[in-house]
């Protein structure tokens, strides 16, 4: 996962690490963003409808998944009952060799909104927000408004709640075929949330112990969807919708039945660093500006992480970062 071949953009993420990190004032060793996670596994099934779609690996065999849960901010003990906790993250990687370094990902979060169309602009947003003028951003920034006044219901639990990947990406066809998508993961069970009242009786931590024990019991599925694009749909702006009513293919089922312990989820999320770039034969980047700074901050964030002290701990739980989980980090 390299950094870009663009200057600016390196130099742009880079601030943006710097920033968020400033922030809220994350500690070594924790990402800058979405701080707060725990990691479950599973496996990938394909529909015939994918397979049709792209050529990629995972869209032909039952893939290995690791999927990492994870609340907003880099605070790495932000309270769930906390509004600033919104919106989750999920993160997906599809493992595609038997060492876990051929892989490639998805990343979506629990809302359709995202405030800005460029990694400049987010950068914009943070100074505005350190600086007090965020009003005024709001006032000029629609997207920015948007993303902020959308409703963010607490949700039951991680496996109840939907997440939507903003991005596009081009499937390529075993044909040749072309084809742009966005993701969305949806809940088999059906969104399910918490009333206003109901979220003032709930723990600092009970999204992250409803996980452990709804797994503990069975397993928890998402359905992996693609929303096709019709032509004249943006392809490279996350703050431009598509049409409600553009065709949705169900890629497989994501089903997981395994959860790190947090010693070992804590360890694991040190190492192992997301791509929002393919990276894989059969799907492609867009045009979207957002993917090349994406992963640039995520690489330049996770060389960070990993480069910190090995031993952390989160509300007295310590890091095992030694264990066999991270080959596939």
């Amino acid at each position: 996962m390299p950094l870009s071949e663009n200057k600016q953009t390196n130099e742009t993420a880079g601030n943006l690490v710097k920033t968020l990190k400033g922030a809220f004032g994350t500690p070594p060793g924790y990402r800058v963003a979405h701080a707060r996670g725990r990691i479950a596994s599973g496996t990938f099934t394909p529909t015939s409808e994918a397979a049709s779609l792209s050529k990629a690996q995972h869209f032909h065999n039952e893939t290995p998944v690791i999927v990492r849960f994870s609340s907003s901010t880099g605070i790495p003990n932000i309270p769930d009952n906390d509004p600033n906790s919104m919106p989750r993250g999920i993160a997906v990687r599809f493992v595609l060799s038997n060492d876990g370094h051929k892989h490639t990902d998805i990343i979506a979060h629990s809302t359709p909104h995202f405030p800005t169309r460029t990694g400049e602009g987010f950068l914009s947003m943070l100074q505005a927000i350190g600086n007090g003028t965020i009003g005024k951003f709001l006032e000029d920034t629609p997207s920015a408004a948007a993303f902020v006044q959308e409703p963010k219901p607490f949700p039951v639990s991680f496996g109840t709640e939907k997440y939507y990947g903003l991005n596009a990406f081009e499937f390529l066809s075993g044909e040749g075929k072309s084809t742009f998508v966005r993701y969305l993961i949806v809940p088999v069970t059906g969104l399910q949330t918490l009333s206003d009242a109901a979220i003032k009786d709930k723990s600092d931590s009970y999204l992250f112990d409803e996980l452990a024990d709804r797994l503990a019991k069975e397993p928890i599925e998402f359905k992996y969807v693609a929303q096709i694009a019709e032509e004249g749909d943006p392809t490279d702006d996350v703050t431009k919708h598509w049409p409600e009513e553009r065709k949705q293919v169900t890629l497989g089922t994501i089903k997981l039945d395994k959860i790190e312990t947090q010693p070992e989820s804590l360890g694991h999320e040190k190492k192992i660093i997301f791509d929002p770039i393919p990276r894989v034969d059969g799907i492609k980047p867009s045009g979207d500006p957002l993917l090349d700074m994406r992963a640039t901050v995520y690489i330049i964030g996770g060389k960070e992480r990993r480069a910190a002290p090995e031993v952390k701990e989160v509300n007295g739980v310590k890091a095992n970062v030694d264990d066999a989980v991270l080959k596939a980090a």
